[in-house]
Formats: structure tokens, sequence, C-alpha cells
């Protein structure tokens, strides 16, 4: 089973899933705002898998300019997966966080930041204690120059590993794939439940904003 959870399952392996979709609240619980689109205009997304999607979520919405966040999964094949398929290892997907925010007040370079600081981007189909390829690491792009961020702040932050003494980065990145909202509870979650687990732990070494833009 361990052996499972690490390795990512083929299209043929993955579980079916289901044409309906998860309910969703209306609001955030913190911030008050829709959780679904359709968002006003001027606003953009980003999306990223930092591990347990519980912490990553938290390390965003406190962020000025934020206006909304999610949980979800993406990046696999089961069609609006479970919680309880997704930790069999057999849907493919990360758990991940969306970010909704508005480029005038925050920027996408200050969200990798967030990004690349507040996780280990190094541990492959895992994050601290949290074992599987639900928890791998990634970052999933709306447009090409999210992409092109992206990828200067992912070669910058790995020579700041490198100079750290650390491993080599094993974050991916690639196109945004379908978000599929989690279930109601996981929504917000570290705010609901305040003494909450959470597994996140970054590797100590700065991103510095002004390196990622350059």
């Amino acid at each position: 089973m361990f052996t499972q959870k690490v390795r990512m399952p083929t299209k043929s392996e993955a579980l079916p899933g289901r044409s309906g979709k998860m309910p969703v609240p209306n609001k955030h619980f913190v911030l008050d705002a829709p959780l679904e689109p359709p968002f006003r205009a001027g606003l953009e997304r980003a999306m990223f898998g930092m591990g347990c999607f519980w912490g990553a979520e938290r390390k965003f919405w406190p962020l000025p300019g934020v206006f909304t966040t999610a949980v979800g999964y993406a990046g696999g094949f089961t069609q609006n997966a479970t919680y309880r398929e997704v930790c069999t290892g057999l849907t493919g997907h990360a758990e991940v966080a969306l970010v909704v925010f508005d480029p005038k007040i925050i920027t996408y370079e200050d969200l990798l930041k967030v990004f690349w600081e507040d996780h280990d981007p190094t541990q492959g189909m895992r994050q601290g204690h949290d074992v599987g390829t639900q928890y791998r690491s990634g970052i999933y792009y709306f447009s090409d120059d999210q992409r092109r961020a992206a990828e200067t702040s992912r070669d910058a932050y790995q020579r700041s590993l490198a100079d750290a003494g650390l491993g080599r980065i094993t974050t991916e990145l690639q196109p945004a794939p379908e978000f599929y909202y989690a279930e109601d509870y996981h929504q917000q979650y570290l705010a609901k439940n305040p003494g909450g687990y959470c597994g996140l732990g970054g590797t100590g070494v700065v991103c510095a904003v002004g390196v990622v833009k350059a």
C-alpha cells in the first residue's frame, strides 16, 4: 500500500469517480467571499500544491489582495473525487489550494514567494510526515506569464537551495488542470478548527521577490 501511494497511477488504474460535483459553500468562512466563479472582473487565479491543503490554504487567505481561496483536488484522473478516494493513491490527484487574487494589490510573484518559502519543494511524493502522491509539490499555471514567472522563480530558488546545501526541487509545473472542489468540511479547515493539524514546514531558505522578478 505504501508503494502504491507514492507511485502515480495510470489512467486505466485510476478510480472512475462520478459526474456529480461536490457541494460548495456559498461563502468563504474567513473572507466572506464566494468560493466559486464567476468572480468579479480584474481578478486572477493561481493554483498550488504544497502538501496538506489545510495548511496550504491558510498561508494565502490572510494576504492583502487575496479575494478568496478554496481547497480541492487536481492533476489526476478521477472526476469529482472524494477525500477518501484521493487518500487511496488511486486518483492521481494532488491536494491543491486555489487562490483568487487582485494583481493590482498582490502580484503572482508575491504568491510564488509564499509557495516556495512555506513548504519543502524537494521531497517528491511527500511533505513532512504526509506520504503519498496527493502531497506532491506543484505549480499549476493559468497563463504564459504565470508559467514564465514560475520557471524563473524555480530556477532562482534552486540556486538558493543549492547554496544552502539542500536538494533538487521536485515541484511539478503544469498548465492548470480541472479543479475539483473538496468537501465542505475541508474548506478553511484551520479557521474552523484552530488547533487542527498542519504538517507544512519550509526549508528556511528565503525566496526574494526581487530575484523572482529578475
